[in-house]
């Protein structure tokens, strides 16, 4: 079970998750435009067990669509795929991801509690 819980889910599905490839337990993950974050890594079915609420120590990139970017607490926080780490203010480029509950600088990658979902 994903180990960078900060505040508990109440909503988990097993999905086919569409980003990333092979999600690992504790890895922010897309179900289309659907954000959770992964509690098992993927089975062989291809299917991971996530949570679709809550709040989550998760790596934030302070980057957004014209480039570094500072994300002050209370940020809506995006999904991007391709990107490591995927989550950052890119409104452009990614998917509504959740709130960011915790500043991140311009540039600066740090882990810091998200809450995931609308």
């Amino acid at each position: 079970m994903a180990k960078n819980t900060v505040y508990m889910w109440t909503e988990s599905l097993p999905l086919v998750c569409s980003s990333p490839a092979t999600p690992q337990s504790g890895d922010p993950v897309l179900f289309g435009q659907l954000p959770g974050v992964a509690l098992t890594n993927e089975d062989s079915n291809g299917v991971t067990t996530c949570a679709l609420d809550g709040t989550f120590d998760l790596s934030v990139k302070g980057e957004g669509a014209g480039g570094n970017a500072a994300i002050t607490a209370g940020a809506k926080v995006y999904y991007e795929a391709g990107q490591t780490p995927p989550l950052n203010v890119d409104a452009t480029n990614g998917v509504y991801f959740g709130i960011a509950m915790a500043a991140v600088s311009s540039g600066a990658t740090a882990t810091i509690p998200v809450r995931v979902g609308y």
